[in-house]
């Protein structure tokens, strides 16, 4: 197995490649398509007749195909007497010759994938071809779209409502759209949904909406079929001459095309849809340790019965369904009685509902059906939890796509019992739409209480899924890092976990060496490749290298020994130590994850080390990475921590100096034990080492104990005359120290004789640790002047001058054959700067080591030029020193004494005036070699050409060069020859045959000594070289240096202030002593640590480790300023033209939207208004008529059933399972029986009406009861309800005339009779006289 290969499978097996083989070894389309088409033909179907019969017509059979369509075998002789047509007997499946891809043609040529698919294919089948063939993602939703598949007008703004809501949650939930996949109805507007969001936005591949459509009602169907496959397919919508059938929608992206074998019948489809969403939402949501199964949620526009039966069989199965008010039809119905208690929900409201919402359609309703649909609307009802509706009203601003959303997780919330598996499936839902907004809403919500370890999965999921919004979100409702990282198997199962980049890559291959370096023991089998070989040592190692050797490991090593042997507290202290917020930052930042690195940052401790080191990362990874977009991604992100670095860094040092600095220079325990400006250097952060503050540290320590307001001529002097520093002529740092402490006190005890308060400040001066310093003593004075880096540098300078000075004198006056004193003096010096050298290579204070010093030492220009000179010298000594090569030994020393010169320019470096020129002048270097090259081009062509027209065949090569490149660079600068112009040509001053060594050759003459060369030419030539070489290329160098002037000058003050580093810090670390003197410190520093092997002495001026307790504050300090300059940023952000046109433009949004609403909403209200008003008048035309009756005491009466109906629900009641739409546990449809028709009583046995005359209350007047009577007529869905009244009139009375009168006009219909014990009466009536006669005192 090669390397290759062992590598890609050992990245596979650390969880970090999610490359299918496929990608690997990519195969010929054609060979995908003749794959494809060998699945479809072994597990696709179709359905087809198989024994034609003729129906209305004579040449359609009863399946709806014409003849023609049939197969030879179907059809029969006419004298065929045997079986008529049965459906179930006559279509028989055979392989399916509808598949492949659809192009619908038009604007944008839309195109799709399909397949005919028979009623009874498996919903696993469908399943694994829309995702294995088709290579769909898993969805995380499914969302089921139904309602009118006939064209229905849905107003502006619910319309556009509903488009943005359904891509909008699609797109962020990654869902599938489930709808009937024709051009008509709600499909229609799904479809135009996909085309107006999805295709106009940058998510547009990501919107899935499936088609499920009969086959036998698609209109130009035909076009589809080919046995080998369509691919593709070109569909014609021809909607004008469809008739009767449909046409598929051009928006969709693929079609499932249900065929049961006959055509014109619409709604084969639905039940295989059905099955098909049951069994996708019991598919696991997302990888299969997932707990939930993808939810389905049925969203409903408009519709008719059939809807209704969709909605209520979905509810039936659990599914909830979004209802859009406003949509038309059966949607509308449902939302005006949702908020009714069951009992209000009665025929009559239904009734007048569906003839308000359904127009002429409502006259070909039976009553029966109606009965039907009020029974059904009401068990919807009661599913509250399942049922949603979306209102768009003046007072409700939500979307579609929230609403869906919310009815999900209502249904979860109450599929469960309440408690913590409730609210973690909610949570589990959102993380998987990555719908933060819902989380806020209705997750984390004052009722919920969350530990932070009942978070922890969720705060794994959301960073492994790169949800960097819901990372905040749990941070914020109590998830704590500490807790969550503690153990560091989690944070390794991150970087397992980790997507596939740069640096997953790196890790691999160190994983992949690291594994081949152990060599498994003699009959040992070797381990498989397992995830469990990646380990935080791996990621330290690989840090390491991205940050630096200078650096410690991040995660250290440790053997399973010593942790088991650790207690709990060595544990928890192992964990305070660690930055658990540095953890995740780092793990964001590897990836070049800007999100959550920044969320990640926001919980670092020390932020300033962890943003340059991010930079610093990130910068040496787009260095080796390959991908040049992926390098400037890291480049962008490192610039991006470079100004979190120095934003902080800013508020720190605007807040505090002192602290600021301790901040600079202070060891970082949680990146590497390393300093933030050593990371700001290895990271080139020249801005951040540019800042004020920086490069006042850098000043302080230049200048050494002496203060920085020292002019430069006063520390010149003292250099000189150092008695001087005994007095107040150079001001010492410490000295402005004592003088600030006294000015303070002084300030102090002015305020406490004015006030006559004692303050705090003067107890704590008073206090040991706080005592005042004491002056610095002659000999420090002394010592701290000749030891600061400036009198070091000055008098280098003065030293190196000397040298120089030296050199010349010797090379020019006395440098002899047997070397003088001055010379011998001159190579001691030299011996003390080669002495310098090496000790400059091998002080490694950082611990870069060797091979990094050594690199850096090379990429200094300044000390390539001190190498250079050295080495020249060495070799001219050499050669000095033999008679043979004397001169040339001369000759060296001189051209190395320009070298030293060239030298000289360092110490400008130091300047702020001369310092960035020498930066300009290195770049404008650059330029002039590449413009060397363009004109040299034009020196060797116009040379060559002069000197092959004037000479003929000269052998000598000094002066072929001399005339064909040397004279001709000299015209640039005005040095003309006199050989191509006859005037000024003079034969003397050449040689005919070119003997003479001294003169060039002469051109070719005429028989009379003349030139023979054409004066013209030569003259026209040097004309056009002078042009371009004088002109146009001299002016174009001008502006070259120009442009880079202009270019780098902006840059140059930046650059020289970062370079300035190097120079204080070589400066700090050089001996005193200047050459050739401070061959003495070298000794003494030999001694001292090669002989006596003594530490080094260690200098705190640019690495001091702090205490505990100082580190402590520190950082809690710095943590404060953090979140202020977050809060300023924040508030910057806030303030910018780009927010505020942001804000602006969501502001015209939102008057815009209202006014367009209160424009739909004006005729809505009157409508509402009138219909409210109607309402009144038919309830007071109801109670005038109730009036009117019971005055009539009428046998018939007509009043309203739901005038009589118990206001009060008893769902608790014995006959409550008499109300469902089924039989209890079984599907069996049952008498369909509303709320209002169900006897109070309880079951008699018999259903129906049975011998009354109506279903619900039958009145009957009796003779002091009025309600319910336990009649032998009443049925389960009609009982007697009795009124028996009293009434002791005088036979002389009024109204005894007028009921006698009465009885005179029924003409027999109601009569006197006189009533005992005796008398034959019911048994209800008996008990009515009985209770009558106890009123009086009478016996019956």
């Amino acid at each position: 197995m090669g390397e290759a290969d062992v590598e890609s499978r050992l990245v596979h097996s650390l969880a970090i490649s999610t490359a299918k083989p496929s990608q690997h070894f990519p195969l010929s389309l054609s060979f995908q398509r003749s794959a494809f088409a060998s699945w479809i033909k072994e597990n696709i179907n179709k359905r087809e007749c198989c024994f034609f019969e003729k129906g209305v017509r004579e040449d359609v059979c009863k399946c709806g195909y014409a003849k023609t369509d049939h197969v030879d075998e179907a059809i029969k002789p006419e004298d065929f007497t045997g079986e008529s047509w049965d459906r179930h007997r006559h279509i028989h499946k055979v392989p399916t010759d509808a598949f492949g891809e659809i192009s619908f043609g038009g604007l944008g040529q839309k195109t799709g994938k399909y397949a005919r698919v028979s009623t009874d294919t498996s919903p696993e089948t469908l399943y694994e071809l829309l995702t294995e063939q088709w290579k769909l993602s898993p969805p995380n939703l499914l969302i089921s779209v139904t309602g009118g598949a006939k064209n229905f007008y849905l107003k502006a703004r619910l319309k556009n409502m509903f488009h943005r809501g359904l891509i909008k949650v699609a797109q962020t939930t990654g869902a599938w759209i489930l709808t009937g996949g024709t051009h008509a109805g709600v499909m229609k507007h799904v479809g135009q949904a996909v085309r107006d969001y999805a295709l106009s936005s940058s998510m547009q591949g990501q919107i899935v909406a499936i088609g499920v459509a009969t086959w036998g009602v698609i209109h130009n169907r035909d076009a589809l079929v080919n046995s080998e496959g369509c691919f593709s397919a070109h569909y014609l919508m021809d909607i004008k001459s469809q008739g009767r059938l449909s046409c598929l929608d051009n928006n969709h992206t693929h079609f499932l095309l249900v065929d049961d074998g006959t055509q014109g019948r619409y709604g084969v489809e639905i039940e295989l849809r059905s099955r098909l969403e049951k069994y996708i939402s019991g598919k696991h949501l997302g990888n299969k340790d997932s707990g939930l199964t993808i939810p389905v949620v049925c969203v409903v526009l408009d519709g008719g019965p059939g809807t209704l039966n969709t909605i209520y069989n979905a509810m039936l199965n659990g599914t909830p369904c979004v209802i859009l008010e406003g949509s038309g039809r059966i949607a509308d119905v449902i939302a005006q009685v949702a908020e009714l208690p069951v009992s209000r929900v009665t025929i009559v409201l239904i009734h007048q509902l569906l003839k308000k919402f359904f127009g002429q359609e409502y006259e070909m309703f039976p009553d029966l059906k109606i009965i039907k649909w009020t029974k059904m609307i009401q068990d919807i009802i009661r599913m509250s939890h399942l049922l949603t509706i979306f209102t768009v009203s003046e007072d409700h601003h939500g979307d579609v796509d929230v609403a869906i959303l919310q009815a999900l997780l209502k249904t979860s919330r109450t599929s469960e019992s309440l408690g913590m598996d409730s609210w973690k499936r909610q949570l589990e839902l959102a993380i998987a739409w990555n719908r933060v907004d819902i989380a806020e809403t209705e997750i984390f919500t004052e009722e919920s209480q969350w530990r932070s370890s009942d978070l922890h999965w969720a705060m794994f999921s959301a960073l492994v899924g790169h949800k960097p919004q819901f990372v905040s979100l749990l941070l914020e409702n109590g998830v704590s890092l500490r807790d969550f990282l503690q153990d560091e198997d989690t944070l390794c199962e991150l970087y397992k976990k980790m997507p596939s980049c740069f640096f997953l890559r790196k890790l691999a291959k160190r994983v992949n060496s690291s594994t081949r370096s152990r060599r498994p023991a003699i009959g040992i089998r070797p381990r498989a490749y397992s995830g469990e070989m990646i380990s935080m040592t791996h990621v330290s190692d690989e840090v390491r290298h991205l940050l630096g050797s200078f650096t410690q490991p991040l995660y250290p090593p440790s053997s399973t020994t010593t942790h088991l042997n650790m207690s709990v507290e060595d544990l928890s202290l192992s964990v305070t130590q660690r930055d658990l917020g540095r953890d995740l930052f780092l793990w964001a930042v590897v990836q070049n994850n800007k999100e959550l690195a920044e969320i990640a940052w926001e919980q670092c401790r020390d932020c300033i080390s962890a943003a340059l080191a991010a930079s610093k990362i990130l910068k040496k990874m787009a260095e080796e990475g390959g991908d040049a977009d992926e390098a400037e991604d890291m480049q962008e992100l490192a610039n991006h921590y470079e100004k979190h670095a120095i934003g902080v860094f800013s508020e720190c040092y605007n807040n505090d100096e002192e602290r600021a600095q301790k901040l600079l220079v202070r060891v970082s325990p949680y990146w590497g034990k390393t300093t933030c400006l050593r990371l700001a250097l290895e990271a080139d952060d020249k801005s951040f080492v540019a800042q004020s503050g920086v490069q006042t540290l850098l000043t302080q320590i230049w200048c050494g104990e002496l203060s920085v307001d020292n002019p430069v001529w006063r520390v010149l002097i003292c250099m000189v005359f150092f008695p001087l520093i005994y007095t107040a002529f150079l001001i010492f740092r410490r000295d402005e120290v004592i003088q600030r402490e006294t000015e303070k006190n002084e300030e102090i005890k002015t305020v406490e004789k004015v006030t006559g308060i004692t303050s705090d400040l003067s107890v704590h001066s008073n206090r040991p640790s706080m005592r005042r310093l004491n002056p610095l003593g002659n000999w420090s004075r002394l010592v701290y002047l000749y030891s600061s880096p400036q009198v070091k540098f000055y008098w280098n300078i003065v030293s190196y001058f000397a040298f120089l000075f030296l050199f010349a004198v010797v090379l020019m006056v006395d440098f002899q054959v047997t070397p003088s004193p001055a010379e011998v003096l001159l190579y001691i010096w030299l011996f003390s700067l080669v002495c310098e050298e090496v000790r400059q290579l091998f002080h490694d204070p950082d611990g870069f080591g060797f091979r990094k010093k050594a690199r850096m030492y090379i990429n200094d220009l300044w000390n390539i030029l001190d190498v250079l000179s050295i080495l020249l010298f060495i070799i001219g000594l050499i050669f000095r020193l033999t008679t043979e090569l004397f001169y040339a030994g001369k000759i060296l020393l001189c051209i190395d004494f320009v070298v030293f010169c060239l030298r000289l320019m360092a110490i400008f470096t130091i300047s702020r005036t001369l310092g960035p020129k020498i930066i300009i002048v290195r770049k404008m270097m650059m330029d002039m070699f590449f413009f060397m090259f363009l004109l040299s081009i034009w020196v060797v062509a116009y040379g060559v050409a002069k000197q092959g027209i004037l000479i003929h065949n000269d052998n000598r090569l000094d002066w072929i060069l001399r005339g064909a490149v040397y004279e001709p660079y000299l015209i640039i600068f005005g040095n003309f020859p006199a050989n191509i112009d006859y005037a000024e040509f003079q034969i003397d001053s050449c040689s005919m045959n070119g003997t003479d060594p001294l003169k060039p050759k002469c051109p070719v003459l005429n028989e009379n000594q003349t030139p023979a060369f054409p004066e013209w030419l030569t003259i026209i030539m040097l004309c056009v070289y002078l042009l371009f070489a004088n002109i146009l290329l001299l002016n174009l160098l001008i502006a070259i240096f120009n442009f880079t002037f202009q270019e780098v000058q902006d840059n140059t003050d930046r650059i020289w202030k970062f370079q300035r580093y190097e120079l204080i810090k070589e400066y700090h670390s050089r001996p005193a002593a200047p050459p050739p003197l401070i061959i003495l410190s070298h000794l003494y520093l030999f001694i001292r640590n090669m002989v006596l092997c003594r530490p080094p002495i260690v200098s705190k001026e640019f690495k001091n480790k702090l205490p505990v307790n100082e580190e402590e504050e520190l950082l809690s300090w710095e943590a404060l300023m953090k979140d202020r300059y977050l809060l300023s940023t924040q508030q910057e952000q806030s303030q910018s033209m780009e927010r505020r046109i942001l804000d602006t433009a969501q502001k015209v949004t939102t008057i815009h939207d209202r006014l367009e609403r209160e424009e739909e909403t004006g005729t809505d209200a009157v409508e509402k208004r009138l219909a409210r008003l109607e309402e009144q008048v038919i309830q007071s035309a109801r109670a005038l008529q109730w009036i009117m009756d019971i005055q009539s005491l009428s046998h018939t009466t007509d009043e309203s059933p739901d005038t009589y109906v118990n206001t009060s629900e008893k769902e608790d009641g014995f006959h409550v399972n008499a109300r469902q739409f089924n039989y209890p546990g079984s599907k069996l449809t049952r008498f369909p029986v509303p709320e209002e028709k169900v006897n109070p009583g309880g079951r008699t046995g018999i259903t129906g009406r049975g011998a009354l005359t109506r279903l619900g209350a039958n009145l009957n007047v009796d003779l002091v009861f009025e309600g319910y009577v336990d009649d032998c007529r009443n049925t389960d869905n009609a009982w007697v309800e009795t009124t028996v009244l009293n009434i002791h009139l005088d036979r002389t009375s009024q109204v005894m005339v007028d009921i006698n009168n009465l009885l005179v006009s029924k003409h027999g219909c109601f009569q006197w009779q006189e009533v005992s014990g005796k008398t034959n009466l019911g048994a209800n009536q008996r008990e009515f006289l009985r209770q009558v006669a106890e009123l009086h005192n009478r016996k019956f």
